[in-house]
């Protein structure tokens, strides 16, 4: 059979060095025994790695012809265990019989961000997860306040995983090469239970502060509690948004908090 075409509206690029495969493949070690995901294997250059750990290996690709690739090309991962299908729309909480199971892939770049605000809705069933990704998004991923790179995404993940940016990797790894240098990130369950405030208004003042965000905060905080708010004479509120941490974001969704109730 030959190979699958690389398909632009999936956002396919096939990795074609089988040491970086090795190396993505090698990130499951880090929690033995439990399950794998892998998302979007396409002619599974990485799958075959992972096949040679001791784990279940699931995979889920979208394209027909990956799929019957799979299928042809490689017998050692059953059928039952390729699915056909749209890892956005599925839903994880049985996927192995409701355990928990690590996710990796050579993610589609148009739709990684996607896929892990889809993570997160499953994050007690999904304690690690490795894979590569456009080098943007991956240091968006792992930045630190105060940074560029900061910003919702890297809050929103790193409230529930400690993210660790492994390595770059160049575009003339892949076919068709992207325009872009790629990164592989580790991200792993921290041990946060709650969120120790109000999360639809966390979301909102994250969300609202960063879409403002060379302003500073007193600019978009004032359109939640209004112009007369006390609240506006805090000294916090002279910083803009990529200045503060995930604590004190949370310290100002309480503030916010008591001067609507």
């Amino acid at each position: 059979m030959k190979e699958v075409t690389a398909k632009k509206r999936l956002g396919q690029h096939f990795l074609i060095d089988l040491s970086i495969a090795k190396r993505i493949a090698d990130t499951v070690d880090v929690c033995p025994g439990i399950p794998v995901l892998e998302v979007g294997p396409g002619m599974g250059v990485l799958t075959r790695f992972l096949l040679e750990k001791p784990h279940d290996i699931k995979v889920v690709e979208i394209d027909e012809e990956s799929v019957a690739y799979l299928r042809k090309n490689m017998p050692q991962l059953q059928e039952e265990n390729i699915i056909p299908d749209d890892f956005l729309k599925m839903k994880l909480d049985r996927l192995f019989g409701g355990e928990q199971f690590m996710l990796t892939g050579n993610y589609p770049y148009n739709i990684s961000s996607q896929i892990f605000f889809k993570m997160l809705e499953y994050k007690e069933y999904i304690p690690y997860c490795s894979g590569m990704i456009q080098k943007e998004v991956g240091e968006r991923l792992a930045a630190k306040p105060g940074t560029k790179a900061y910003g919702i995404l890297s809050i929103f993940i790193q409230l529930w995983y400690d993210v660790e940016y492994l390595f770059t990797v160049d575009e003339n790894v892949f076919s068709p090469p992207p325009k872009v240098k790629s990164a592989v990130v580790l991200m792993k369950r921290n041990t946060r239970t709650s969120l120790e405030c109000d999360e639809t208004l966390f979301r909102k003042i994250v969300k609202g502060t960063f879409n403002q965000r060379r302003k500073k905060l007193r600019n978009s905080i004032q359109q939640i509690v209004g112009k007369e708010s006390s609240l506006l004479s805090d000294p916090v509120l002279d910083k803009r948004p990529e200045q503060l941490s995930i604590a004190e974001f949370i310290e100002l969704t309480n503030k916010v908090e008591r001067e609507l109730v």
